[in-house]
This record gives structure tokens, sequence and C-alpha cells, in this order.
């Protein structure tokens, strides 16, 4: 089996798992990550999300061969990754979708989260300011049992809000 090497929240890292392997397994049987998560396996509920690239990428149905030469930023790396590309002096605590989401109490069993974040942090790097249509849009695809999704939208108008502060 050939090494297959990526970028890991900012740290290069070589693995040794086949190359038809799902990400997912990678990332948490491998590499020991606590924040992606296995949720349906059909990569239709979002637990599993990931940045490849900057693009929010379902791991239960990425191949281990698709992360190759890429840079892939899981909830774990998500403050640092913001910070690089706010360029901000020092890397924060949380993102501040994390930071909102905890303000909202919109964090219930937590089992959605990882995807939530995940996707929120690529929507508001990709839109600072976007509306409750394009919100929805966005978010479209990330289930939560709990039922929490009014509080995710007010927690992502919130990370918006803070992060327009900031810039």
């Amino acid at each position: 089996m050939p090494d297959t090497t990526f970028t890991l929240n900012g740290q290069r890292r070589t693995v040794s798992s086949a190359v038809d392997t799902p990400l997912l397994y990678v990332l948490t049987d491998e590499l020991a990550l606590q924040g992606p998560r296995f949720g349906c396996g059909l990569g239709q509920c979002g637990s599993c999300s990931v940045l490849i690239n900057d693009t929010e990428a379902r791991s239960c149905q990425t191949p281990l061969s698709a992360a190759a030469g890429k840079t892939i930023t899981t909830l774990e790396g998500l403050p640092a990754w913001y910070a690089s590309k706010r360029k901000l002096a020092s890397t924060p605590a949380l993102h501040p979708i994390q930071q909102a989401l905890i303000d909202e109490q919109a964090l219930q069993c937590g089992y959605c989260f990882n995807g939530m974040i995940i996707k929120a942090a690529e929507l508001l790097d990709r839109n600072a300011q976007p509306s409750d249509s394009q919100i929805r849009t966005a978010m479209n695809g990330h289930l939560c049992r709990c039922g929490t999704y009014p509080r995710v939208l007010n927690a992502i108008r919130r990370a918006a809000a803070a992060m327009a502060v900031k810039a």
C-alpha cells in the first residue's frame, strides 16, 4: 500500500491506510481526531464534514485518495484556519461560529455540530453577511435530531456580526 500525504490542520501528515478507505476512518481511527463523526455513513447528515481545500466534504464518502496532496481542516483546526484566513496575529480559542453556537445555547446532544460548524464556517468565509435564505440553503442537508435549527440560524447571524466587527 502506498502512503498518502496531505496537510491536516496545518501539519503535513502521511498515513498508510488503503487509498479507498473513507477519509473519516483515517481521521478518527488512524489520526485519533474527535471532531468528524460517523452519522449516517451515506453523506446525507453532515456529521462527518471536513473542509478539503476550504470546501466542505463529507468524509464518510470521500476516499483517502481524494485527500492526497490537499489541505484538510477539521473541527480541531478550525480556529487556526480562521486566524490564517483573517490574517490574525494569534489564533483564538474558538472560531466565531463555535462561540456563537455556545452563546445561542444551540448545542444539545452535539452529534450534528461538527458538520454544522464546518458548513457555517465555510459559508461565512465565502459570504460575510449571508441572508437568512442563504443560510438555510447552505445548511440544507445538515440534520439535527434535536431540532435546534432556529438557534443555529441565530448563531450564524451572531457569528457574521462578530466577524464584521473584527474585520
